[in-house]
């Protein structure tokens, strides 16, 4: 299944993630933000479950924004596993 999640309050635009029946993260496109860093965390994320992968990556903040890239592919996975 994929999803499509429009982030708030960070850098990075949009974050498209594509999950199997099972809720393994299979793909993670992260539209803006930091390349080379979020190239590296979708890497590390492939295959990964995704309630591991929001477990992880929930709360994480960049500076005061209250929020943060990661956090934002958090809410994205959220909403693709319907939770």
């Amino acid at each position: 299944m994929r999803t499509e999640y429009l982030n708030k309050g960070v850098c990075s635009k949009k974050t498209v993630v594509e999950i199997s029946d099972d809720h393994t993260i299979e793909d993670i496109q992260v539209l803006g933000g930091c390349n080379g860093n979020l190239k590296g965390i979708v890497n590390l994320l492939r295959g990964m479950k995704a309630e591991e992968a929001i477990e992880k990556l929930s709360g994480i903040n960049c500076g005061a924004r209250g929020t943060s890239c990661p956090d934002q592919i958090s809410y994205a996975l959220r909403e693709a596993i319907g939770k």
